[in-house]
């Protein structure tokens, strides 16, 4: 499995092979992509394709990383937008609903790749399992402040809707899936809350 060394910049050749791998395993699927396209579409060498990434697997790999990458950067930037447990998984949960409605939406990344690589053994699974067990954790202590008792439930509750509405966006109406997703979450969110004084009460 290949990193980028924290402090250091990638070159221009990975960076344009990252991107053009990124775009197309997203739109078409990772199977369907051969690597004689990426590097034709990256205008590189396969000398500098190999010298980068070892393997497909290695660029496979890199491919989820970044997309991991932004997610959490997303995540974590909705976090830090709101003060309160509440309004912090709203945000999250919006910043899920915006990206339903981008254009060019076509699903989770993560479970589409899982799609195509359900061997459990396998790197690239191993690597889906590892971003959605630090998405499951990051709400489970949201959550957590929200209602302790309930936090892993209610986590695991937000994550199953939400894939839904992943599948479901690319699928339908992706202004009435975010609705509904937003439905769901503000139910699941005042359940939650109003959990902790109805328990208190004598």
């Amino acid at each position: 499995m290949l990193r980028t060394e924290p402090g250091t910049r990638p070159s221009e050749a990975r960076l344009r092979l990252l991107t053009t791998a990124t775009r197309i395993f997203y739109a078409e699927g990772i199977h369907a992509v051969g690597v004689d396209r990426i590097i034709a579409e990256a205008k590189v060498t396969r000398a500098t394709f190999y010298r980068h990434f070892p393997s497909k697997d290695d660029l496979i790999l890199a491919y989820l990383q970044e997309i991991h990458r932004m997610e959490r950067g997303t995540v974590e930037a909705a976090i830090a937008a709101d003060s309160s447990p509440v309004d912090r998984l709203l945000a999250v949960a919006g910043s899920i609903a915006g990206n339903i409605q981008s254009p060019g939406f076509r699903g989770c990344a993560f479970l589409n790749a899982a799609a195509e690589y359900p061997d459990t053994d396998h790197p690239v699974h191993q690597e889906i399992i590892a971003h959605r067990q630090w998405f499951l954790e990051t709400l489970t202590t949201l959550m957590a402040q929200v209602h302790e008792e309930t936090a892993a439930a209610a986590a695991r509750h937000f994550v199953m809707l939400r894939d839904g509405a992943m599948a479901a966006g690319c699928l339908f109406d992706p202004a009435l899936v975010s609705e509904t997703f937003l439905s769901g979450i503000e139910g699941l969110l005042r359940i939650n809350t109003e959990r902790q004084p109805a328990e208190s009460t004598p």
